[in-house]
């Protein structure tokens, strides 16, 4: 029976994670409260206390189905971003919205473009759904708006811009959007994935795309910032003619009532958020100054990681799991020889920069001035 499976995807190559603590810690024999993961872009302070609570008061509820509809939490979306509850669709995480896209729009023989080096995940659903994705270098590891735009044919249906995006951390600015937005053709969907958007001192403004009736839509998620990856709940914002089908393509009670809970306290807690946002400044800072200080390659970063070419990648991530350290190899984003490390609190990352020092004095990093020689 398997065999008769679409050929599609039988070819897919499934989306490989950051490798959980509790796997690393039977894999190495190791105590899980001693390892520490640096891997996934996670919220090093975990959920907002005002998120933990409302999330403990849902679970006295935990009999009942969610609201399916999710209407306070997409009501207070939408009044946080000036925008209609119509607009916003929630996802079992931002994930899921790439998939809802997929379902609506997608047909065998698209295309879809991306940059080069972007979310895996926007290839893997082309795939799923029998689509086409058309690569676009990105020199300097930012995506190059004018080299998508003319990479657009009347086969294309979705163009992703990740801003920032992942896993180069790099940025495009609002010129740039706008320049490209001007030009897009009216049968393409641009998805401008936000996943790191509350990072950002001075973001872009992608909304107002939304809010003149543009076929765009804008994906953030309460994974990153708000702490609550383990929840999986992300939205997408578009006008009401393209959230209305995207509705449709979900299966009910997508978000879990607890998710919701959770989201809906976090998203008001903007303490928690600006606390987040000052620890991964000061970690990014202190990475992106030792990663000079030990000569290495890396990319400056907008987000809540860097990513650091360290010549093989492999044997540095699989050297730093025996030390208890689990950051993310990046053979899979065609980059073999470089890792990408999530911001910590400060004691996690000095205790990263420690054993990367570490691995040095092995001989196991290429230097900046080495590489390519």
């Amino acid at each position: 029976m398997w065999k008769t499976a679409h050929e599609h995807v039988l070819k897919l190559i499934a989306y490989e994670p950051g490798k959980p603590v509790e796997e690393l810690a039977r894999e190495m024999g190791l105590q899980p409260s001693d390892i520490i993961k640096l891997a996934s872009n996670e919220n090093p302070l975990g959920p907002s206390p005002k998120a933990l609570a409302a999330m403990r008061d849902a679970l006295d509820r935990s009999h009942f189905y969610p609201d399916g509809g999710a209407w306070a939490l997409r009501s207070a979306i939408a009044e946080k971003l000036g925008l209609a509850r119509e607009n916003v669709v929630l996802g079992n995480g931002s994930n899921e919205i790439i998939e809802f896209i997929g379902h609506a729009f997608l047909r065998p023989g698209d295309e879809v473009v991306t940059a080069r080096h972007a979310f895996a995940v926007y290839s893997l659903m082309a795939q799923l759904f029998g689509a086409k994705t058309v690569e676009v270098p990105d020199p300097g590891y930012t995506h190059d708006l004018d080299a998508m735009l003319a990479a657009i044919t009347p086969r294309t249906r979705q163009v992703f811009v990740a801003n920032p995006n992942n896993p180069t951390g790099t940025m495009i600015g609002q010129e740039a959007i706008d320049r490209f937005m001007a030009a897009v053709p009216e049968h393409v969907l641009v998805i401008f994935d936000e996943a790191y958007f509350e990072f950002l001192d001075h973001p872009p403004d992608t909304l107002k795309f939304v809010r003149e009736g543009r076929n765009v839509l804008v994906m953030r998620t309460f994974s990153k910032i708000q702490g609550l990856a383990n929840l999986r709940i992300g939205y997408g914002l578009a006008r009401r003619e393209i959230a209305d089908v995207l509705q449709k393509t979900r299966q009910p009670f997508n978000a879990n009532g607890i998710a919701q809970a959770g989201a809906l306290a976090g998203l008001e807690d903007d303490e928690h958020m600006r606390h987040t946002r000052e620890l991964t400044r000061e970690g990014r800072e202190y990475f992106q100054n030792e990663f000079a200080a030990l000569d290495l390659e890396y990319v400056p970063s907008a987000a809540n990681f860097v990513l650091l070419r360290v010549g093989d990648g492999d044997a540095v991530f699989q050297a730093l799991l025996k030390r208890g350290l689990i950051v993310r190899a990046m053979r899979s984003y065609k980059m073999p020889e470089w890792i990408r490390v999530s911001i910590g609190t400060m004691e996690q990352n000095h205790r990263f920069i420690a054993e990367l020092r570490a691995l040095e004095g092995q001989g196991l990093l290429a230097h900046a001035a080495t590489v390519g020689v």
